[in-house]
């Protein structure tokens, strides 16, 4: 900037620093190639003109299929409009989108009033009076105070009144006159329809529809077939909302839908949209159902002994809720905040530093890496801050007492800022109780997952942690918390699918096979494992099955490295028939591109054939775990169900509340006890028919942490 260019530096070459000049003259000798390698290079004689290079695109509907096919909904919106640009520029009318006139699945999309055949079923905007639905298998979508229903003759629209959702009568006098309303005769038919069990319902999210309907103490009966939960098992991994779906399946462009990802279906607006949005329902399951039979029949068994009895089940258990005692959670976020405090002083006086702001990871990275050099061989990024993740200060905690202590404060604000001080604002004014949301189409291996609030990831490693499950109570005093978990599923599947005769005698005898592994990793008689080789072989058992490296289970164990890879080595000596199932699931995983659960539920790994090691080592770990934590998953899914159906069946008032991956949470009078208790023991362990057997560890207390 001052000197204009290189030359007019080493012109001026006496006017720069003692160290400036020291490096310019050391780098005379190749300056000048530095320079000419940097410059941009225009004499080259091109064959392309700019010109050439605008885009010319025709969009039409052969285009549109090709993006369709291969879900390119974003790229579809910003080429189409090149496309049009383009034509126009030439002064030609761009053609009609597909999804107006037609597409490779052979679907004619009909303008109000048409109707065409999709399959066997008759696909119609045409709007109809509900005494019009008559097939038996209707559409359902229940948007605001509306209900839209579908079958093959058109679509009827059905005003509710849903003013206050927590009342469970209808209200005919609120929100709509009366003669907007269905009227005694149109209502009569509508809960007909809805509780039919003849009737098969079709829709999108129907758990939340069933969660809304009940409120409004509209029952509904019969097979489910939910359009997200189809083309979750199909593809686990992307979108299955409706918007995404019917443009790429059915040609169908549909607007995305303006209710909150997990709220309230009250607070939408019903709208000619939702018209649409109903129509496609029906057929959308029919190519998704088609799709189940071409890609392997057993994903629509899995459907229809897994995913579709469970929504019922989820739905009763997210209107039962849990009970939170605030009080408690209260009192124990006080003496949490008081700990963070004093922890707050200890680190700063250790610091010598009164006003550090321990949140903030600049100022952490600085004292630690700067003021304290508790890593003189560290590099600060050329970009960003020093480190301070939890992985990073765990693997440097031994080299100053102040990490532990950092440690220990972001735990505790983690703690409290995740998953107590928000609890209040869950609790339902309906009933005060919490209603977690149990997702059922979200997780990879085919895990339910929870929102609003997460219960399933509440801490239990630390005590801490546990201390929150005190809070988690039953409803009434004549009632117990009770808990059935499984123990060691993911052992016990993996002894099953490996085959291992160890493995399974342990199991099959009630032998602690933590202790069994051991003495045969170290090649000694169980009677003398001792307390830290029993925990070397646990972590192992659990590690290894999940594809863990040498540097892994190193910093698991801390040993160094040598000694981990022996430990892998023996384990795999011992274990042989281990070794060979995670290769014959590896070899077919790089074949077919997926792995599988004993059910047929199916988990795509694409990265498994990459040629970046690091991507294709995650790849190798999630189709190693997927068979196993995936049969865990359809385990305890049949396990609610049958528990569920149970319960049901032979008129007890106890209920299902939670569930927490491998464990159940009940409320159970105090009279349904023992009950409840055989119960969950034969249906949870009589479920599936594995070579081991699957044992259940059911207890119960006047809270959460006392049953488990």
């Amino acid at each position: 900037g001052k000197y204009g260019s290189v030359d007019g530096i080493y012109a001026h070459l006496d006017e720069l620093t003692a160290r400036q000049q020291e490096l310019f003259r050391a780098a005379q000798d190749h300056i000048s190639l530095s320079r000419e390698l940097v410059t941009i290079k225009t004499d080259i004689p091109l064959e392309t003109t700019a010109d050439d290079m605008i885009l010319d695109l025709a969009w039409t509907p052969e285009v549109e299929a090709v993006f369709k096919e291969y879900e390119f909904p974003s790229l579809i919106r910003l080429v189409r409009k090149i496309g049009e640009a383009v034509s126009a520029a030439r002064g030609a009318a761009a053609p009609r989108s597909s999804a107006a006139t037609g597409n490779n699945s052979g679907l004619f999309v009909p303008e109000t009033g048409e109707k065409s055949a999709f399959g066997n079923n008759s696909v119609s905007f045409v709007p109809v009076e509900l005494t019009e639905i008559t097939d038996a298998r209707i559409a359902i979508n229940l948007v605001g105070d509306t209900i839209f229903v579908a079958d093959s003759h058109g679509v009827a629209t059905v005003p509710l009144s849903s003013a206050d959702p927590a009342k469970v009568r209808i209200n005919h006098e609120t929100l709509r006159p009366e003669s907007e309303l269905p009227g005694a005769e149109g209502l009569e038919r509508l809960e007909a329809l809805l509780a039919d069990p003849q009737r098969t319902k079709v829709g999108a999210g129907l758990k939340q529809q069933l969660n809304a309907l009940s409120l409004l103490d509209l029952e509904v009966n019969g097979r489910l077939e939910d359009t997200e939960l189809l083309h979750y098992l199909l593809n686990p991994e992307s979108s299955h909302k409706l918007e995404t779906l019917a443009p790429t399946l059915l040609g169908v462009e549909l607007e995305a839908s303006d209710a909150p990802a997990q709220g309230s279906l009250f607070d939408e607006t019903p709208g000619p949209d939702h018209i649409k949005e109903t129509a496609v329902l029906i057929p959308l399951a029919d190519v998704l159902l088609q799709r189940m039979d071409a890609t392997d029949p057993r994903l629509k068994e899995l459907y229809d002994s897994v995913e579709e009895p469970l929504i019922g089940v989820l739905s009763r258990m997210e209107l039962a809720g849990v009970r939170v005692d605030l009080n408690a959670l209260r009192s124990y976020a006080d003496g949490l905040r008081s700990q963070v405090v004093a922890l707050e002083s200890e680190i700063r006086t250790l610091a010598g530093e009164p006003e550090l702001n321990i949140n903030s990871p600049k100022q952490v990275g600085e004292l630690l890496f700067e003021k304290l050099k508790i890593d003189p061989r560290a590099k600060k990024p050329k970009k960003g801050n020093w480190p301070t993740d939890e992985k990073t200060l765990q693997e440097l905690s031994d080299r100053s007492p102040i990490i532990d202590k950092i440690l220990d404060f972001r735990g505790l604000r983690k703690l409290l800022g995740t998953y107590i001080e928000p609890f209040p604002s869950y609790i339902s004014p309906r009933d005060g109780r919490v209603h977690t949301t149990f997702n059922q189409a979200l997780t990879a291996t085919g895990r339910l997952s929870s929102s609003n609030p997460n219960l399933q990831n509440i801490p239990i490693r630390t005590e801490q942690g546990r201390e929150i499950r005190k809070a988690f109570v039953p409803g009434d005093s004549d009632s117990v918390i009770m808990s059935a978990d499984y123990s060691q599923i993911e052992l016990r599947i993996m002894a099953h699918l490996s085959g291992d005769s160890h493995l399974q005698a342990a199991f099959r005898e009630g032998t602690d096979v933590h202790a069994a592994t051991a003495a045969k990793i170290f090649r000694i008689p169980v009677d003398q494992v001792s307390s830290d080789q029993r925990r070397i072989a646990k972590t192992a058992n659990f590690g290894i099955m999940y594809g863990i490296s040498a540097f892994g289970l190193s910093q698991n164990l801390g040993c160094p490295r040598a000694e981990a890879k022996k430990l892998i080595d023996d384990y795999f000596e011992s274990f042989p028939s281990i070794r060979e199932w995670i290769d014959g699931t590896l070899a077919g995983a790089r074949a077919n591109g997926y792995v599988e659960t004993l059910m047929g539920r199916r988990r795509y790994v694409p990265d498994v054939n990459s040629g970046n090691a690091t991507v294709r080592a995650l790849a190798e770990r999630n189709a190693v775990n997927a068979p196993i934590q995936g049969t865990s998953a359809d385990i305890i899914k049949l396990a609610m169900t049958a528990v569920d159906r149970r319960l049901r069946a032979e008129g007890l008032k106890s209920r299902m509340v939670l569930q927490i991956h491998d464990e159940l949470l009940l409320e159970v009078p105090h009279a349904e006890i023992e009950a409840v208790r055989r119960l969950l023991t034969e249906e949870m362990q009589g479920v599936i028919k594995l070579n081991v057997p699957l044992t259940v560890e059911c207890n119960y207390g006047t809270n959460w942490l006392e049953a488990h």
